[in-house]
């Protein structure tokens, strides 16, 4: 199997607005039967690092316009002015879009380190102390939109005390309850049935309720999955189950990508799984940028004519495209008994 890099990559890049001129990186991607729709996360500057979600559209899902000259989405329209919503991921779902994303309420800086790991310190920006909330805290939420441009919040599907994000919505009900996957961050421990964060499954009758999380993966690779795993694309729906595409993080920081394929009617259960990664850091745009190095992070796979349409962030810098064959790329994952 050979994933093959877009060689006009990276497809998007900083600038052209002022509140995207610094970073643009993780996009959610639909497809709507007729164009590719492409949420990126931007930031205009590192200090302070406030991120918007902005919107693009392409007929080729390779170039791509601007849908609008401001953020489709903003911390603005959740009422906190001075937060960041981040890392869109995206399904088609009863003819509407809907948008899981990250939030963070108030401001942080962003120092870029070279050592894979940026200092996000806070200290400038009072609220955090005075609100009690801990440091670089994560919500995550869900919006909706009809159009594509414009999005109303619906709801938060994680509690406001945990940090929890790599929140992913299934593209359609399973069992007839709305699914997603989640990674709370601190559910480590005896009491978690896992030593380190893994990927977990909500479900909810109506979107804006979620039960209680059951586990579903942990890592398992210490070699490039040593400190954390969490799903990375909105699964894909195949014949032979949901196909997961997740990031590892080892204790150097260098993020890769997994796959892993859960079971259709019960997607608690992981029924085949890549042995190894099947992308890691490669080319320049991918090994080095402005704020983190070492970074592939899908968060976008789009299946068009057999084809799977992996977008990815590069190095929280840019946003780059890569293909393979579905049927290929399933053959990868050994069978779990």
């Amino acid at each position: 199997m050979k994933i093959t890099r877009y060689e006009h990559n990276p497809i998007l890049t900083p600038g052209l607005y002022d509140w995207r001129k610094c970073v643009t990186f993780n996009p959610g991607v639909v497809y709507d039967g007729k164009r590719f729709l492409l949420y990126e996360r931007a930031a205009g500057t590192l200090r302070p690092y406030q991120c918007y979600i902005g919107g693009w559209e392409s007929e080729d899902g390779k170039h791509f316009r601007p849908l609008s000259d401001k953020p489709v989405f903003t911390p603005e329209m959740l009422g906190m002015p001075k937060g960041s919503v981040q890392d869109a991921r995206c399904v088609m779902l009863d003819g509407k879009i809907y948008m899981t994303y990250a939030f963070q309420p108030y401001q942080f800086d962003c120092y870029p380190t070279g050592t894979g790991l940026p200092d996000y310190p806070c200290d400038k920006y009072p609220e955090w102390k005075e609100e009690g909330i801990p440091e670089m805290l994560t919500q995550s939420g869900l919006a909706v939109s009809e159009d594509g441009v414009h999005f109303e919040q619906l709801a938060w599907v994680t509690p406001k005390e945990i940090d929890d994000r790599d929140v992913c919505l299934f593209p359609e009900k399973v069992n007839g309850r709305y699914a997603l996957l989640r990674r709370p961050i601190d559910y480590v421990g005896p009491a978690y049935g896992t030593e380190l964060p893994g990927i977990w499954l909500s479900y909810s009758d109506d979107l804006i309720h979620w039960d209680d999380p059951v586990l579903v993966a942990t890592a398992e690779n210490p070699e490039w999955e040593g400190i954390k795993i969490g799903a990375a694309a909105s699964p894909v729906k195949t014949d032979k189950g949901w196909l997961l595409l997740y990031h590892g993080v080892d204790l150097g920081s260098c993020y890769r990508v997994g796959a892993m394929l859960l079971d259709l009617d019960d997607p608690s259960k992981v029924i085949a799984r890549s042995k190894r990664f099947v992308m890691e850091p490669e080319e320049y745009y991918e090994k080095a940028g402005l704020v983190i190095p070492n970074v592939v992070f899908p968060t976008a796979a789009i299946v068009r004519d057999g084809l799977l349409y992996i977008y990815y962030g590069c190095c929280d810098t840019c946003i780059s495209l890569a293909t393979v064959p579905v049927d290929e790329l399933l053959a990868e994952l050994e069978p779990r008994g």
